[in-house]
């Protein structure tokens, strides 16, 4: 893409852009980026429910962080893309596109009008019929991806490409850091928990879990009756396992341990799925990116589950800091912006 653009995350409880220049070949220019909160329920499970508070909030961004360019590319990750497996007969990209309505009808949850269809082409193969491409198919309904487009029209920027999260985390994280074996790359968000697994820096399978840290603000939010702030606040002062420092506290700790469990689970069942759908290439590695992987003892907590290394993502050490930033220490959104990061690689890679 040789358009100039800035990566923009739509997120549940903020909106997030990047915007990059070309640099060296090992690590582009991080140029600009900022980060603005959303008010509560203006995105819910990331569609836009209230346009123009998103619109407002986006202006906002593009003011204070300073974007000189209008042209976006966004991202979408939420629950209601399906992301499968798909072979087709060897044909140019262009063409397995026209025909993915007719392959796929049976395998879609919503009707093919209401849905938008692209296909991730993995390798070639010889079957039955002769030769195939293999490949991702992504299907996705289209109603929270054309709000997403309208806020930000509304907002006067302009959508020159939608991108899978997943995608942009793997272009960042994974390739532009040429990390090879089979990795694991999960990004926590707020609603969502998304999951890619990476053989030598090509996507083989994505799965995307309607749950993310969100859960845990609202479960603190209604166990211990008291406001969203408070909630979110004690949330990043608590801890996974026994030096927990509400260790006292039992009821913040049951409720800690209660939903993080229930989204731990769902993380090894997945990643053993993989392992035995894929014996030859066991995730051999994990990483956590995304505002919800913040929470204190995760990582470990997932690491004895899984009995895999994970670490979490340093998004920021992959590009060239503005010289005012050198040395000096990042805000906490190095973790939530990996997203915007990734989809903002577009116009530099």
């Amino acid at each position: 893409m040789s358009t100039k653009v800035v990566g923009l995350d739509i997120g549940s409880r903020s909106v997030r852009a990047v915007e990059l220049s070309a640099g060296n070949k090992l690590r582009p220019n991080l140029i600009r980026f900022h980060e603005v909160e959303l008010p509560s329920g203006a995105v819910i499970r990331g569609e836009v429910v209230e346009p123009e508070a998103v619109a407002s909030a986006l202006k906002k961004l593009w003011t204070e962080g300073g974007f000189k360019t209008k042209n976006v590319v966004l991202g979408t990750g939420d629950q209601r893309i399906l992301v499968r497996d798909l072979s087709v007969p060897k044909m140019s990209l262009k063409h397995i596109r026209q025909t993915l309505p007719f392959q796929v009808q049976s395998m879609l949850q919503v009707p093919l009008a209401d849905s938008l269809l692209d296909f991730y082409p993995v390798s070639e193969s010889i079957g039955d019929q002769g030769p195939i491409v293999n490949g991702l198919l992504i299907a996705a309904e289209a109603s929270p991806i054309l709000s997403n487009i309208h806020a930000a029209e509304r907002a006067g920027l302009t959508p020159v490409e939608v991108d899978l999260i997943p995608f942009a985390l793997n272009r960042l994280l994974i390739g532009r850091a040429k990390v090879m074996g089979t990795v694991a790359l999960i990004d926590v968000g707020a609603d969502t928990t998304s999951i890619v697994v990476v053989i030598d820096g090509v996507p083989r399978f994505v799965r995307i879990i309607p749950a993310g840290g969100e859960e845990l603000t609202q479960a603190l939010k209604a166990g211990l009756e008291i406001d969203g702030d408070k909630a979110e606040a004690l949330k990043r002062n608590l801890r996974l396992g026994a030096e927990s420092q509400f260790s006292d506290d039992p009821r913040s700790k049951a409720i800690l341990e209660t939903v993080t469990s229930e989204l731990l689970s769902s993380l090894r069942s997945t990643v053993n799925y993989f392992n035995n759908t894929w014996p030859q290439n066991p995730v051999q590695h994990v990483i956590l990116a995304g505002g919800g992987a913040r929470l204190a003892g995760f990582a470990e907590a997932l690491s004895e589950m899984t009995r895999i290394p994970v670490n979490h993502a340093d998004p920021f050490s992959l590009v060239a800091l503005p010289r005012g930033r050198k040395g000096k220490k990042l805000p906490e959104t190095n973790f939530s912006m990996a997203a915007a990061l990734g989809l903002a690689l577009r116009s530099v890679s």
